[in-house]
């Protein structure tokens, strides 16, 4: 079975092509847009990748041209979806209703649901109806969280009104805790996937029992371009007292905060441990306040569990970024957790990087979303 998954983004699309035979890409293309406006750069394969700037109107005109130089024919089609609410807890075949309701949920998570939906109505134009799609949602690994964490203590009408924790990146912590498990015994996993987006994820016995991220994507850690959770008080004081609106408190929280906010220099943690190297005070200051915010909420993921048996790093800082991996460690070595520093030095892949005698493995698990969205493909069809 061919399986072209596409997992978009607010300004991005990553379309691959895999076979449930076999785990390694048959092609892939990536495109990003928003850099100057009407235009989009597409990279199709590899290592010797061919690049060039393509004419769009809107991010919906991308798709077409990385269809074009699809190898071969498609059986089905697999989309990341960020938000499924409360009526989509897992994976779905899509149909006019589920449309229907990905368009209703766009309201919550706007960068992404519609662009998502986009990607949905145009390759069904491209490649019609007899190729299937389904959705396969960003929320629904968390639809087993119990109801005590995923209510909020506001009024009980805002349960009527969708206004709940629902979590998010569930394709990517699903993934690397079925990794996890396979590498070490590890019932109680706290899962930690940090990107530019970054979130938590309490997992017992591969289920998930809590998580960072709530009614959107910008609860919960710090991250690249987002604060986190603040106080929601200072926002009421930005209305009253500074005049802000509904739109630069939208721009203010998730894209000039995080560790952009506070260094003044980039989203980019690797940008940020540059700055730290020429002795920058600002950029020191925000590395760390993400470690200290991370150590924290690790906090809170281990009081849901009750206990840890593994810590599990992912994604692009999680996976690259040993100086994080050791801060982290160190903060937490209460609990007997060990490096083996030598090891995390290296940035080993799917690998544990505990020292002998931790009380709790460390792992470093390569997150692979599009594999697993090909493998939930599979799963519904068969």
């Amino acid at each position: 079975m061919r399986i072209l998954v596409l997992n978009g983004g607010s300004s991005s699309l990553k379309a691959t092509l895999r076979d449930h035979g076999q785990r390694a890409p048959l092609w892939e293309a990536h495109v990003e847009w928003g850099r100057e406006p009407g235009k989009a750069q597409m990279k199709i394969g590899g290592g010797k990748a061919q690049t060039r700037t393509l004419d769009i109107e809107s991010p919906r005109d991308v798709l077409a041209p990385v269809l074009a130089t699809l190898p071969g024919t498609v059986d089905v089609v697999g989309h990341r979806v960020v938000h499924g609410g409360v009526a989509y807890r897992e994976t779905t075949r899509i149909t006019p209703e589920v449309k229907e309701g990905i368009r209703m949920y766009c309201e919550f998570a706007p960068e992404h649901n519609r662009l998502e939906l986009e990607a949905i109505e145009e390759a069904e134009r491209i490649l019609g109806d007899a190729v299937p799609q389904i959705a396969v949602f960003d929320t629904a690994f968390h639809a087993t969280i119990p109801e005590p964490a995923w209510v909020y203590p506001g009024p009980y009408e805002w349960l009527e009104q969708g206004i709940r924790r629902y979590g998010f990146h569930g394709i990517s912590h699903q993934y690397v805790s079925q990794r996890a498990a396979e590498m070490a015994p590890c019932a109680r996993l706290v899962s930690c996937h940090l990107g530019n987006g970054a979130s938590l994820a309490a997992i017992r016995d591969g289920k998930s029992i809590d998580t960072t991220m709530g009614f959107t994507p910008l609860e919960g850690l710090m991250m690249g371009t987002r604060s986190g959770s603040v106080d929601p008080g200072i926002l009421i004081y930005l209305v009253r007292h500074k005049g802000y609106g509904a739109a630069q408190l939208d721009r203010l929280l998730n894209r000039e905060s995080g560790l952009k906010g506070i260094s003044g220099i980039s989203g980019d943690m690797r940008e940020i441990l540059a700055a730290i190297g020429r002795g920058e005070a600002r950029a020191r200051l925000a590395f760390d306040m993400y470690v200290h915010r991370l150590c924290r909420e690790i906090g809170g993921m281990v009081a849901s569990l009750g206990g840890l048996d593994a810590l599990l790093f992912t994604a692009g800082i999680g996976e690259n970024c040993p100086p994080l991996r050791t801060a982290v460690c160190r903060q937490l070595s209460f609990w007997n957790i060990r490096l083996d520093e030598a090891l995390n030095a290296r940035t080993p892949e799917d690998a544990d990087i505990a020292a002998p005698g931790s009380a709790v493995r460390v792992l470093v698990v390569h997150t692979d979303e599009d594999w697993e969205i090909a493998r939930e493909c599979v799963r519904v069809l068969t």
